[in-house]
């Protein structure tokens, strides 16, 4: 039977365990530690929350990275002290680009000898400037008089835009001491900026005198899908970043979807007259590294004051929450604007022309994309990718998501993060098993967590592109270095045999027309399994992907 420390017994530790379960968590990712033993035995004993053990730190911070992106909630994940908490630095990057809702508690040594040098085991002197450069804010629990506030500090920072990881550093000796805050625990409200009336008059005014309107949404707009669809509705069309897709539907024909720097969306922008920017930093690899010219007037909405104007000037910009300043905006919109109702028919022609030409470009892949776009699409399902060339390729635009929250992907370009996140997507509760698209190269990475997919039964199919090689090393050496082919090669394990030796359903498809069946199945099977397609007995694409554009700076993603 699981029982609840009394108030007179409890712990630092027990007290932790009782916070978070009080505020709504329901699933905490991590590897047990000597230095994190009196929080994890609380856990167990109370029972109120699921711990999820991975194989490694880095597997545990991209599950709660994507069980945060996935659900909307809080993700925590619990580390040790010093390298265990280095582990996970990687994996909390990508968290950081994201801006995902992630609570970090980190140990660290006895008080005494925390932040001095003397070689205590696990210890890193300088623990905290390393959590710095990965996180938010950072935190550290001094005693147990300061528990309840380092907690509620720590979760707030991270649920307060603009939203990210946070890390909280609580000593193993503060957390076996006895817990000093007996009142009742009350979940933390996340503060949003509020953008002045006068600016959002001020965008309002330009609006009214717009034709041809458009809408980029980023990241930051994933909780203003509402008021967004309503702009559209009333004479916008709406373009989106890989992480603001599906913010506006993505089968309305006022979307352009993320196919945001093809020819055909430059051209569409040359014919607008005004750009909202909703929570999207413009990153480089989605505009020609800030070259890529954005109709004008140019306005800009962000939660962050520091990211007004950084990579494009701007003509307006609004420090505010998107989704409090589009509603405002709303308000001061007539119920249709008078706009050029040619718009939205050249968006879709934009959109049609950019899909044909990936469609030619896939070869006999595009049995593949058609096959998870429809099911993706249609069955809400969450779609997880690592770097791969098959998502450079299709995966971060062509396979249609049906909502904000179940598109997850690596957005910092870090390759090998897909195995975890796809055991967070899965475990975050949505109504459909998680699909996670996936290299070769990235799998060998993260191979070990798929042991915790199986373990936690985690609804879950992974689809591995299989080309015994880094694909898009090796393309951009055949590009750009005369084909010298050095050190792309991959000497990659029987994925057969490895999943069998786990207990993981696997199946090869070495026949583009075994893929769509062979999807249905796993799909309607339960637990995780693998469906690994032979690109070496399949061939190539049609067109090879040798990174973004000339211009364009990162992986694609």
């Amino acid at each position: 039977m699981k029982i609840e420390a009394t108030a007179a017994s409890e712990t630092v530790g027990d007290f932790i365990a009782r916070y978070l379960a009080e505020i709504g968590v329901t699933t905490i990712f991590g590897v047990i530690s000597i230095h994190n033993m009196p929080i994890l035995d609380a856990v167990a004993r109370q029972g109120r929350v699921r711990f999820v053990p991975a194989r490694g730190e880095a597997g545990a911070m991209n599950m709660a990275d994507a069980f945060a992106r996935v659900s909307g909630c809080l993700g925590v994940c619990l580390t040790s002290t010093g390298t265990a908490a280095g582990n996970a630095a990687g994996a909390q990057a990508e968290a950081l680009t994201a801006g995902s809702r992630v609570l970090h508690i980190t140990t660290q040594v006895d008080l005494e000898f925390a932040d001095r040098d003397r070689a205590a085991i696990h210890d890193v002197p300088r623990q905290p400037e390393m959590l710095r450069g990965v996180s938010k804010t950072v935190f550290r629990m001094w005693d147990a008089n300061g528990a309840i506030g380092a907690l509620t500090a720590a979760v707030s920072a991270a649920l307060s835009a603009p939203t990210g990881p946070v890390s909280l550093e609580i000593p193993v000796d503060v957390q076996r001491q006895p817990a000093r805050y007996a009142g009742r625990i009350h979940p933390p409200q996340p503060v949003v900026p509020q953008a002045p009336a006068a600016v959002i008059d001020e965008i309002a005014a330009l609006v009214k005198r717009a034709r041809r309107p458009l809408l980029w949404l980023g990241g930051g707009a994933r909780g203003a899908g509402r008021e967004a669809a309503e702009l559209v509705r009333r004479g916008f069309g709406a373009v989106t970043s890989t992480n603001g897709r599906a913010v506006v539907a993505e089968d309305d024909a006022g979307s352009l979807g993320a196919f945001n720097m093809t020819p055909e969306a430059v051209a569409l922008y040359a014919g607008c007259d005004l750009m909202i920017v909703v929570g999207s930093r413009l990153r480089g690899n989605e505009t020609r590294n800030n070259r890529m010219p954005l109709p004008r007037p140019l306005i800009q909405i962000d939660a962050d004051a520091a990211q007004g104007g950084r990579n494009y000037p701007v003509d307006v910009f609004a420090h505010g929450d998107a989704t409090d300043t589009l509603a405002r905006l709303l308000e001061r919109l007539p119920e249709r604007l008078d706009v050029d109702p040619g718009l939205r028919t050249d968006i879709a022609q934009a959109r049609e022309q950019a899909e044909c030409r990936m469609r030619e470009a896939l070869g006999p892949y595009r049995v593949l994309a058609d096959a998870l776009s429809a099911r993706v699409f249609s069955g809400r399902h969450p779609w997880v990718r690592d770097v791969t060339i098959a998502n450079s390729t299709f995966g971060n635009r062509y396979v249609r998501i049906a909502a904000p929250n179940l598109g997850v992907h690596a957005l910092g370009g870090g390759i090998g993060q897909g195995v975890a996140m796809g055991i967070g997507a899965a475990l975050a509760g949505a109504e459909a098993k998680t699909v996670a698209l996936l290299g070769d190269g990235g799998t060998m990475l993260g191979l070990a967590e798929m042991i915790t997919a199986v373990e936690e039964q985690a609804p879950l199919v992974y689809v591995l592109m299989n080309d015994r090689a880094y694909g898009v090393i090796r393309n951009i050496q055949d590009a750009q270095y005369g084909s010298r082919r050095h050190y792309s090669a991959l000497a990659t394990p029987d994925f057969a045999a490895f999943c069998a030796a786990i207990s993981m359903p696997h199946r090869l498809v070495r026949d583009m027309g075994e893929f769509p069946m062979a999807l249905d199945e796993a799909l309607a099977a339960a637990g995780p399994c693998v469906i690994e397609v032979d690109m070496c007995a399949i061939g190539p694409f049609r067109e090879a992907f040798a990174g973004p554009p000339a211009g364009a700076a990162g992986n694609g993603d």
